[in-house]
């Protein structure tokens, strides 16, 4: 009886640890960021699919406010 549980215990403990398969099924790709989304709080001056405008509105965002040697000045 102790030896048929033994078998049992270890047989769940192997089931256990198995590699379940992962897939990702429904996929949604995200547009790019410049694209805009439509609303009307966009950054003026900057049109939706204007990459370029899009790029120089990051840079003077990120010079402008996550720079700590501009804050300091």
């Amino acid at each position: 009886m102790k030896n048929i549980f033994m078998v049992l215990s270890a047989a769940a403990c192997m089931a256990a640890c198995g590699d379940q398969l992962q897939t990702a099924g429904n996929v949604k790709h995200d547009a790019a960021p410049y694209t805009g989304t439509g609303k009307p709080y966009a950054d003026k001056g900057w049109k939706a699919g204007d990459k370029a405008g899009w790029e120089s509105h990051l840079k003077v965002r990120t010079q402008n406010g996550q720079n700590d040697y501009t804050k300091t000045n």
